[in-house]
């Protein structure tokens, strides 16, 4: 009797807590937002799936606009249809497009310049073969060129000067990584002979249409230590100028951002350095290239350990960070070496300020593998592990993509000091590929927004300057530009979610969803919503 009084007991609290699951299941669209929320302003919905379409993203600040690369699968056909679509400030289609593209294209990479986009496809049955589409949306204009460049096996960053595309590629030997200037409007192409550089060489790039510059911040090593070299270029490859930045004591340089051409006021480099090591970074690092007074002089480099920054180490819960800082005042009082971080950093460009200084955004990523005992077939002799009784079959590591952890933001002034630093903890940030996923936005006030994307929705964090503030803030991704039919719907599903910065203080978010509609049929749709700060 007692049991099944107890069993009653459980299956009542079961049915009393299953709304409350399902609901925290379901995600936070029922909640309140946060006071001083963003507004989600206008949402335009494309009937695709994933599964027979894809969808690339370009956020238009010159414009306020927003086009999209749209491809989708032809009927009964290998070959899939592509078309550029322009939308309006509201998200209102304002033209599509079409653009032809060869069955033996994959789209690659796309980036703009200006009001024009340019996307970017490789071959997949020639190798080094480009396709480039330039898509000027105040003519509704196309232009194709196709490149044979041969020598490239992967584009791995691409940007656009003065109508010209800068691809940075690694070669077919899969040794050295060099840099590919692409005309689309005559065709013609150059491998850039200033920038070749053997693997694992780290490159960064700005380029500025105004002075029609392009520089490049390159990492070289000797496998103990490791130094910075900078390359300017004409908008047609011709270099310009080159100079190395590197550390006198035991430091190694990483990798760097330099500030944009155009900015003939300052010239500040600003990254990552390590201690006898190449792998992990121990701090930051900046510098004026311009404060030398007299010829033949260098610029100092001032360095700053991540234990020295005041809200770096926020995202430790409090007793860990506690600890952590305990024992490093301890070595340091018996004078040992410096604890040593391990820290991978992902730099974004650097931002400029009002008060002519910039702000450093950077991304603490680390590789993320899952773990399987569906491994390959050892044989009963032929590891270690079966003489102990262990499993003949090997449990196998897999790649599972890149984690982010947080988001470190400084800000330095025109002379390169370090003036505050703040953080952005993040969870369940995880990318395929190495790529920027904190997106950053400016506001009128001179606050700084850091968001992204998880899943259905946006979270995000508004910065003041070194100031405390939550980093837990999120809002819903609406179903429906009226807030009237919000409760109505709810997304069961979000893929290939992505947030732009756009123009103003506004994003753009972007994605696949599956919403379930209370009292009519549900939808698969391509979303596009206008966030605004």
């Amino acid at each position: 009797m007692k049991l099944r009084h107890f069993l009653l007991l459980i299956g009542g609290w079961a049915l009393a807590t299953a709304p409350a699951a399902l609901a925290q299941k379901r995600g936070h669209a029922s909640l309140p937002p946060p006071p001083n929320a963003p507004v989600q302003t206008a949402r335009t919905e494309l009937p695709l799936q994933p599964s027979d379409s894809e969808v690339h993203v370009q956020a238009l600040a010159a414009d306020s606009t927003v086009v999209l690369l749209l491809g989708r699968d032809r009927l009964l056909s290998s070959k899939s249809s592509y078309s550029f679509q322009q939308y309006d400030h509201n998200l209102q289609l304002r033209q599509e497009t079409p653009l032809e593209v060869p069955a033996e294209f994959d789209f690659t990479r796309m980036c703009a310049e200006g009001n024009t986009v340019y996307a970017l496809f490789s071959s997949h049955s020639v190798s080094g073969r480009l396709l480039a589409a330039a898509y000027n949306g105040q003519l509704g204009q196309v232009r194709t060129q196709q490149f044979e460049t041969k020598l490239s096996r992967e584009v791995v960053e691409l940007k656009a000067l003065d109508s010209r595309l800068f691809a940075t590629v690694l070669l077919n030997d899969q040794l050295h990584v060099t840099a590919l200037l692409l005309d689309v409007a005559t065709g013609q192409m150059q491998y850039l002979p200033s920038v070749y550089e053997p693997l694992p060489t780290q490159l960064t790039f700005v380029a500025d249409a105004a002075t029609r510059r392009a520089e490049y911040v390159l990492s070289q090593t000797n496998g103990r230590k490791s130094r910075l070299l900078l390359k300017q270029l004409t908008d047609r490859g011709q270099l310009v100028k080159s100079e190395f930045v590197q550390a006198e004591s035991d430091r190694s340089l990483i990798t760097a951002q330099v500030t944009p051409p155009q900015d003939t006021t300052a010239r500040l480099l600003m990254g990552t350095y390590a201690l006898r090591g190449l792998d992990y970074a121990q701090g930051l690092f900046a510098t004026d290239l311009r404060s030398p007074a007299s010829p033949g002089t260098k610029a100092p480099l001032r360095f700053y350990d991540f234990l020295h920054l005041k809200h770096f180490f926020d995202y430790l819960k409090p007793s860990r960070q506690a600890r952590l800082r305990l024992r490093t005042e301890r070595r340091l009082a018996r004078s040992s070496s410096p604890t040593r971080w391990h820290y991978r950093l992902l730099l974004h460009e650097l931002l400029p300020q009002p008060d002519g200084g910039y702000v450093l955004v950077a991304e603490v990523y680390a590789p993320h593998y899952r773990y399987n005992s569906y491994g390959s077939y050892t044989g009963p002799y032929n590891n270690l592990g079966n003489q102990f009784g262990m499993s003949p079959y090997a449990n196998s590591r897999v790649f599972d993509g890149y984690q982010t952890t947080h988001a470190v933001v400084c800000g330095f002034d025109r002379a390169g000091n370090l003036i505050w630093d703040n953080i952005f903890v993040v969870e369940n940030l995880r990318r395929s590929e190495l790529e920027e996923a904190v997106r950053l936005q400016s506001l009128p006030d001179g606050r700084l927004v850091l968001a992204y994307l998880d899943e259905e929705k946006l979270r995000y964090k508004v910065i003041n300057r070194a100031e405390d503030a939550p980093n837990d803030l999120q809002v819903a991704i609406q179903t429906s530009a009226s807030p009237a039919k919000a409760p109505a719907e709810r997304v069961s599903d979000t893929s290939q979610a992505d947030l732009l910065p756009w123009f103003g203080s506004r994003f753009v978010a972007t994605g696949y969803q599956k919403v379930h509609v209370e009292h009519g049929p549900d939808r698969e749709v391509f979303f596009l919503n206008a966030v605004a700060f």
